[in-house]
């Protein structure tokens, strides 16, 4: 036979004979209330309905907060990892009047360059990186992991001439731009 669970709790000696009397006065006086005034126990299971929902809204929103705050964690954890990056393997900024100009967003930029960095910047081997507001010069194997991780923050990776495809059509195919083009 199926035992109440009253009777369970009892006969496994969780509760004593007061506690199980106790409640099944609570429960017989719930049931004489809600059977006296039927409207107090409507009004009551929608207070019960509402406090539910606004638990469940409460939730929804804690919820989103705590995404945001995990997107904002990672976001700073990548900007850690690449000044990291940045500042164990920029080169150093030569002292000089000559300028490497270069397109950031819709301004023109540009950085200190000597002939030798010049040349490795038309072969491709090194590239311009943004970190904490500043320009810097890396390699081009470490500006590629910068990208994988914030691909705004990688400025200026020069291209190689033999990479860029001609076009049949252009009338000034015929008339190669050197690498070491200063404008």
């Amino acid at each position: 036979m199926s035992l109440s669970l009253r009777d369970q709790l009892f006969a496994a000696g969780l509760i004593n004979e007061k506690q199980a009397k106790q409640a099944g006065k609570h429960q017989g006086q719930q049931r004489r209330e809600q059977a006296k005034n039927p409207a107090a126990a409507a009004a009551e299971q929608q207070r019960i309905a509402a406090h539910q929902a606004a638990e469940a809204a409460k939730a929804a929103r804690d919820a989103e907060l705590n995404r945001i705050a995990q997107e904002k964690l990672k976001q700073k954890e990548m900007r850690a990892q690449i000044k990291q990056l940045v500042e164990q393997n920029r080169l150093p900024m030569p002292e000089g009047e000559d300028y490497y100009n270069f397109i950031d967003g819709k301004k023109i930029r540009r950085i200190p360059v000597n002939p030798a960095l010049r040349a490795r910047f038309g072969k491709g081997e090194i590239a311009i990186v943004r970190a904490d507001g500043r320009y810097h010069i890396v390699p081009a194997a470490i500006a590629e992991r910068v990208r994988e991780r914030d691909p705004h923050s990688v400025v200026a990776k020069p291209e190689t001439v033999e990479s860029k495809p001609v076009d049949d059509n252009d009338p000034y195919k015929d008339f190669v731009v050197p690498d070491d083009l200063m404008w």
